[in-house]
């Protein structure tokens, strides 16, 4: 094959999955409740570092509208929305907020692959053991057997 085919057909290809719906959708629900932040540096933390993700409040990138990175960004904003929301807390069901500490503490978040298109949500060794005291003071912590 010709380069200039492979060339034409993978931009074919991009122009045609942009018309795909999903992802499409960037809507911030309203806020229905927000935790009794121990302190405000938490949220300031919190909303710095977490917001896109875990609250109604996401800041919607550019590479938000454009597929495939549409479809990624908008499943781990829903993903991440189901789990733990701090714009619909006091909702009914599951709001995980007591998994929050230990994963900061532990650096799955936020995830690896969010930070380089986010640097503002790189915190300091120090910051995020702060965001980590605070969580676990805002929501408790569950403690994972070992």
């Amino acid at each position: 094959m010709k380069p200039a085919t492979i060339i034409g057909s993978a931009a074919l290809f991009l122009a045609a999955i942009q018309l795909v719906p999903y992802g499409k959708n960037h809507t911030n629900p309203p806020i229905t409740g927000e935790p009794a932040w121990d302190a405000p540096q938490t949220r300031e933390f919190f909303f710095k570092t977490c917001r896109d993700c875990h609250s109604n409040e996401t800041l919607w990138p550019w590479y938000s509208h454009i597929a495939p990175l549409s479809w990624l960004t908008q499943l781990d904003v829903s993903l991440g929305r189901a789990k733990f929301n701090v714009s619909e807390w006091g909702r009914e069901g599951k709001n995980e907020g007591e998994d929050a500490a230990g994963e900061v503490r532990e650096g799955t978040m936020p995830p690896w692959f969010y930070l380089p298109a986010h640097p503002e949500a790189k915190l300091t060794d120090a910051d995020a053991s702060a965001l980590a005291d605070g969580l676990e003071a805002t929501f408790g912590e569950k403690k994972h057997k070992e």
